[in-house]
C-alpha cells in the first residue's frame, strides 16, 4: 500500500482547508491512517488519526476541536478538515498508515510504517 497526500496550500488565518490522503489500494482489516505535521525548526507532531474500519478518531490536544478527520472507504481516502486555521498550523503535513497499530501507539510516528509525501500548509496572519 502506498499513500499520497494532497490539498495543501496558502490560506489566511481563520480560513479552512481540507487535505486528502489516498491509498493505492483498498485496505482491509485494522488499518489506521494518521496525520503528522512538522513546522520549520520543530519536531514532528501528531495531529489526528482514524481507524478506517471502525471510524474511531483520535486528535491532538493542540488541535482544540478545530480539525475533523473522516474517511471514505469507497475511495480509499482519508480527509482531515481543518477549520479556523492559525499561523501556528503552518507546517508540512504527512499522512501515515499502519496495519498493526495498537491504541496506545496511535500518537507515535514510529508506530507507522507507511508514509506518504508531505503537503505544505501555510497560514498567513
Amino acid at each position: 500500500v502506498q499513500l499520497q497526500a494532497s490539498g495543501g496550500g496558502l490560506v489566511q488565518a481563520g480560513d479552512s482547508l481540507r487535505l486528502s490522503c489516498s491509498a493505492s489500494e483498498r485496505t482491509s482489516g485494522r488499518f489506521t491512517v494518521a496525520w503528522f505535521r512538522q513546522g520549520s525548526g520543530k519536531e514532528r507532531e501528531f495531529v489526528a488519526a482514524i481507524r478506517t474500519n471502525s471510524g474511531t478518531t483520535y486528535y491532538a490536544d493542540s488541535i482544540e476541536g478545530r480539525f475533523t478527520i473522516s474517511r471514505d472507504n469507497a475511495k480509499n481516502t482519508v480527509y482531515p478538515q481543518m477549520n479556523s486555521l492559525k499561523a501556528g498550523d503552518t507546517a508540512v503535513y504527512h499522512c501515515a498508515g499502519s496495519f498493526t497499530l495498537i491504541t496506545s501507539s496511535t500518537y507515535t510516528s514510529t508506530s507507522y510504517s507507511i508514509w506518504g509525501q508531505g503537503t505544505q500548509v501555510t497560514v498567513s496572519s
